[in-house]
């Protein structure tokens, strides 16, 4: 079954952050009827050598992602979830103050699966944490930008499988 991805992440936001939004192993909780509920994505930091050669700090300066439940396991945990929303996250290299503000306002259908890992079917730009051989992305905070997939398996090792687009270290810009 092919499907159109028409959704946003976050980040693929706690700088897909460690790979998922700060709620996204929850289920929405009830709320407008509509099924999209905020996804929040909770701020970070890294210490030298984890992500970048200097230490950062990144916050969201805008954050209207929301998620919507599309599929559960049969336990009840969410086992489809689609994102969406305006997010900007500021990164922050937090020796010298220089800052640059990240656009992570992609669109991501996200498959959890029980073992752990993930799925993100993502168009547009998500901001991504990726360590020392933690990835076939170089380390950084990478932002990716395109349409591509984004496996992250159980013990967090992060494979773009990029379609059309382009990824763009934040630490070079803040270094």
């Amino acid at each position: 079954m092919h499907r159109t991805t028409v959704v946003s992440a976050l980040a693929l936001t706690t700088s897909l952050l460690t790979a998922a939004p700060a709620s996204a192993g929850t289920p929405a909780a009830p709320g407008t009827g509509t099924g999209w509920e905020p996804a929040p994505t909770a701020p970070f930091d890294a210490v030298a050598g984890a992500r970048c050669d200097f230490p950062i700090h990144a916050e969201p300066v805008v954050d209207e992602v929301v998620q919507k439940v599309l599929a559960t396991h049969s336990d009840g945990s969410p086992s489809e979830i689609a994102y969406r929303g305006a997010l900007v996250i500021r990164v922050t290299n937090t020796d010298t103050g220089a800052f640059h503000d990240a656009d992570a306002s992609g669109s991501a259908l996200v498959d959890y699966h029980t073992d752990g890992s993930q799925r993100w079917h993502a168009v547009g730009p998500v901001l991504a944490g990726i360590g020392e051989h933690d990835s076939n992305l170089p380390r950084g905070e990478q932002l990716i930008d395109g349409i591509y997939t984004l496996d992250i398996s159980a013990t967090r090792y992060k494979t773009l499988h990029m379609i059309h687009g382009s990824t763009d270290n934040v630490c070079t810009r803040i270094g």
